[in-house]
């Protein structure tokens, strides 16, 4: 099983809008087939996985970390291939979190005689697959609060209220390479990063994957902008153009507007929202997102739209990464709440502690999502 979710990972960034699956073929406790899924391939991992078997497949176990599934889509059930290539034994991690499947797999398996057993290795491959599990279930995707800050809590090193060019001259990176080779890495396995028009103003950030890594479909940069004061010639617009329909601005402005038409020329696509006091509606930002099938999002932001995200319980999950300094006077917290928002704080859970170099990473969920949704 611990194959088979290597196998699986292999997957990432290759096999959206799918889960990640991986599958060998066991038998006389050898591997004779293993496979895993890409979109681009087709095939699922079971298929690949027996193929490469042939023969051998017969009498022998197939582990999974994932439920095969049992409707017809781009292909065929993948239980009618395990039934017919003489599989006895199936061993899956997890069910299905998709209510196409959801068990419905597995009873097709034991109906036809082939011994079922599931569960092992079962946390690892729902974190696996987090974010297509919340997204088949709900349309919306899965949320990630990730930030750099210092040991006192800051997530800039520089003091608020100043110039942006005095803030690009002076800001220096809080953690480590170490650390930043990780985000890369989180981007990879992204679909979405998130962010606010005040972070783009005041740093002109990038937001890309620099991993070199392939993937199917290129990293999406949203920027909730109620009111359109994205700068056509920032980084993230100036990027559009390279790569259409991988900058997304969310306004409550008209799309039809000067501003707004700039902006287009340049290959940003600009898409108007519902207001709330006279800020883009977050859910709706995160609906229209799940409606174009961006299962995952990174939510890289400032106090503001962090704090927004938290209050309406957006956030799934949040990956805090701790660099070893004290700023002291500067005052940036991760989030900004209302002053009664105390009151409704919510504790992270299933904590997991990390290094990177000198920085230590904090890692918790505020949503299970195979049992919230």
């Amino acid at each position: 099983m611990a194959r088979a979710l290597l196998l699986a990972h292999r997957g990432v960034a290759l096999t959206h809008p799918n889960p990640m699956v991986g599958a060998i073929v066991v038998k006389n406790e050898q591997s004779v087939g293993e496979g895993f899924h890409t979109y681009a391939g087709r095939k699922h991992a079971e298929i690949l996985a027996l193929e490469r078997a042939g023969g051998e497949a017969r009498g022998a176990t197939l582990y999974l970390n994932l439920e095969p599934c049992c409707h017809t889509g781009r292909t065929g059930p993948c239980t009618h291939a395990i039934i017919e290539a003489g599989i006895t034994r199936v061993v899956a991690a997890m069910q299905d979190p998709n209510p196409k499947v959801a068990g419905s797999g597995f009873r097709a398996l034991r109906k036809a005689g082939i011994e079922v057993s599931g569960g092992i290795r079962e946390q690892g491959a729902r974190r696996l697959n987090e974010a297509f599990a919340k997204w088949i279930r709900t349309g919306l995707p899965f949320v990630t609060l990730k930030t750099a800050l210092t040991l006192d809590g800051q997530i800039a090193a520089t003091a608020p209220g100043r110039t942006r060019s005095a803030r690009r001259d002076s800001t220096t990176w809080i953690t480590s390479p170490e650390s930043r080779e990780e985000v890369q890495r989180l981007r990879h396995a992204s679909d979405a990063l998130l962010t606010g028009i005040g972070t783009v103003l005041a740093d002109n950030p990038r937001m890309t994957d620099r991993t070199n890594l392939p993937r199917r479909r290129p990293l999406v940069r949203a920027i909730v902008d109620s009111k359109l004061r994205m700068p056509p010639r920032s980084t993230i617009v100036a990027d559009a153009a390279k790569s259409p329909g991988s900058v997304i601005v969310f306004t409550v402005r008209l799309e039809k507007s000067a501003k707004a038409q700039r902006l287009i020329k340049r290959g940003a696509e600009i898409v108007r929202v519902r207001g709330q006091n006279g800020h883009a509606g977050l859910h709706e930002v995160l609906r229209e997102l799940g409606r174009r099938e961006i299962l995952s999002v990174i939510l890289e932001a400032g106090s503001a739209l962090n704090g927004a995200m938290l209050e309406q319980d957006l956030v799934d999950k949040m990956i805090l990464f701790y660099a070893p300094h004290v700023l002291g006077e500067i005052t940036v917290p991760v989030a900004k709440h209302r002053p009664n928002a105390a009151r409704d704080s919510r504790t992270l859970a299933n904590l997991t502690l990390h290094r990177f170099g000198p920085d230590f990473a904090v890692e918790g969920y505020f949503h299970d999502v195979y049992r919230n949704y």
